[in-house]
């Protein structure tokens, strides 16, 4: 029981670094999975923040962007495939005795297309719909699931902020987004109908837009599209040089690196944890080996009596030291494994064990018994035979 209570540091240690290690190579699969999903040429042109009275604004809170500077970036950036302007708003949609809280997003078709996304049925919005603010509808396959449950929803109608409109659509599953919202819970409907008879305000008046989608023709000119987008809309929105954008580009795989960094961050505080549990691990079978050495002085005295040398002793204590170190070696790996795998199981977060990293951190606990065994094992070492042999 002492040993393994000993060793109880390097169990945590190397439990530790292997999960670290599993979860990080999970969200890293995870966030390259998001990248491939998202379209890394896909990028987003949002309002700039608003400055005033001492308050600042989140981006998106100065309504800046318009139809026609979508148009305008359609028409002039040379390498731009899709531009799709969107408004968006929060609204209840009801169903007879069910209703939903979510997001409506009002869009051209190109928005599909810019975002890589198909329908499971249904079809797109007709021209004549969209130039009409005719009230038809796309639902997300949440929104789908919790108004028509065990139904087909195309062709049937629903209200949304209590004006009806007809299903013509449902959006193939689309999953968490890069931020863990779930895609799904959306309805679309044309950009003028959103305007005309369900979002509205002073915010989506007019022109204005929520944000813009803009996919770019390969991921290889997305720096190079978001410079002439940049110095389109300055130009447009007749900005001085000295003056700050009143918008802000951003592409997708900014967005998931923002969070690939936050991990990264997470990862090295773990490591952090794990380095001094292992150290700590370390010291705890110095001291354990320390007292073993004062109870054994009498053992060692006849050792050496009988014929053996310092540096047998010596052999003898460091062996120990490594052997308790490679027994919270083994019970590490197996909690680090275990952990991993309950983690992936209980969380869905995905875990990939690498066995570089079991192996590693095997490794280490074993220096770990080394580098903490070798000063018990000197003091063994030179231990007077007879003082050894007097010693009670």
């Amino acid at each position: 029981m002492r040993s393994v209570l000993t060793t109880l540091g390097i169990i945590i240690g190397v439990g530790a670094v292997i999960i670290m290690v599993s979860v990080g190579n999970g969200a890293k699969a995870q966030i390259n999975a998001m990248i491939d999903k998202l379209g890394a040429n896909v990028m987003m042109v949002m309002p700039g923040r608003h400055f005033g009275r001492g308050a600042v604004g989140d981006a998106g809170s100065l309504p800046t962007l318009t139809e026609d500077d979508a148009l305008a970036i359609k028409n002039e950036v040379p390498t731009v495939r899709l531009v799709a302007p969107v408004v968006r708003g929060n609204a209840q949609v009801i169903v007879g005795n069910l209703n939903w809280s979510t997001t409506v997003y009002g869009i051209t078709n190109e928005y599909l297309g810019a975002r890589d996304w198909g329908l499971s049925r249904g079809r797109l919005f007709e021209a004549g719909e969209m130039k009409a603010s005719s009230k038809v509808v796309m639902l997300g396959e949440t929104v789908a699931e919790n108004l028509f449950p065990g139904q087909d929803p195309v062709g049937l109608s629903m209200r949304i902020n209590r004006v009806p409109f007809t299903v013509i659509a449902v959006l193939e599953v689309k999953g968490q987004s890069g931020f863990g919202g779930d895609q799904d819970d959306v309805v679309l409907i044309p950009i003028s109908t959103a305007k005309k008879r369900v979002l509205g305000g002073r915010r989506l008046s007019g022109n204005l837009v929520s944000h813009i989608f803009i996919k770019a023709k390969s991921a290889d000119v997305v720096s190079r599209t978001e410079e002439l987008i940049t110095a389109l809309l300055r130009q447009r929105h007749r900005i001085t040089p000295n003056q700050d954008d009143d918008f802000r580009v951003r592409n997708m795989a900014e967005f998931l690196n923002a969070r690939a960094d936050s991990s990264r961050a997470m990862g090295m505080l773990l490591m952090a944890v794990a380095s001094i549990s292992l150290i700590v691990g370390g010291i705890g079978i110095m001291n354990i080996m320390l007292v073993s050495v004062t109870e054994r002085t009498k053992e060692i005295g006849l050792h050496m009596a009988v014929g053996a040398k310092g540096k047998d002793i010596m052999s003898q204590f460091l062996i120990e030291s490594i052997v308790l170190s490679l027994i919270g070696g083994v019970l590490g790996v197996v909690l680090g494994v275990g952990g991993s795998l309950a983690m992936s199981a209980f969380s869905q977060w995905q875990a990939i064990i690498d066995p570089l990293s079991v192996i590693l951190a095997f490794s280490f606990s074993a220096a770990v018994g080394i580098f903490f065994g070798i000063y018990p094992a000197h003091k063994a070492s030179l231990l007077d035979p007879i003082e050894a042999l007097r010693h009670e």
